[in-house]
């Protein structure tokens, strides 16, 4: 049987900034907080963990591009 997926979530400019507040406070909130983020913008607590594990995942990635570029560029010791 074919897998069937989930059709993509679109948040809105409002839903996008209160996660990205949340996320700035905890990148890692447990399932009742899960439960309390997805009442305030919308959505079921499986999207909130969809979109935390992805965020987390973007922030790692900038992590290691900003540890790259720092190397690339050292600083100057004048």
């Amino acid at each position: 049987l074919p897998v069937k997926k989930k059709p993509r979530t679109f948040y809105s400019a409002e839903q996008l900034e209160k996660l990205e507040k949340m996320f700035q406070e905890d990148h890692y909130p447990d399932n009742e907080k899960r439960r309390e983020i997805a009442a305030v913008v919308g959505v079921t607590p499986q999207r909130i963990l969809v979109w935390f594990q992805n965020r987390r995942a973007k922030w790692r990635k900038l992590q290691k591009l900003s540890i790259k570029g720092n190397r690339k560029y050292p600083a100057s010791s004048a």
